[in-house]
């Protein structure tokens, strides 16, 4: 009899706390970024390396920075809605392409279509970093 009753008591115990875990509500987790200004950078523009892009040139303006890069598979798979998004809307659709090599960049992007205004180069990945 006691060698089933601990195992059942086991299980009973993991039982209710997984039932009441089930039950509670997920918790908004605030971001760290809200309220203050985004992180400033001034990179090289991917294939015109000798100009660069700091965020202070869209000051005032709405605009969309979106991280990417060539080995990326989950950018593989959101890029068609981004190729979509840039010929439907007119919020500029800025690309860094991080940690990756420019001209595997280029080739992606020619290959599947470029959707941004300009992609800028954070090859040490500090940046994207920086955004989170």
């Amino acid at each position: 009899m006691r060698r089933y009753l601990i195992p059942f008591v086991i299980f009973l115990g993991l039982f209710i706390f997984l039932g009441i875990g089930l039950q509670l509500k997920p918790r908004e987790v605030p971001s760290p970024f809200i309220g203050k200004p985004a992180p400033m950078f001034n990179l090289p523009i991917l294939g015109k390396e000798e100009s660069s892009f700091s965020p202070d040139q869209m000051k005032g303006q709405v605009w969309v920075l979106n991280v990417w890069a060539s080995w990326c598979v989950a950018c593989r798979e959101e890029h068609p809605l981004l190729v979509d998004f840039a010929k439907t809307h007119s919020t500029p659709l800025i690309g860094l392409d991080y940690k990756d090599k420019p001209e595997a960049a280029q080739n992606w992007l020619k290959q599947f279509g470029d959707p941004y205004r300009l992609s800028v180069s954070d090859m040490k990945g500090q940046v994207g970093i920086d955004y989170g």
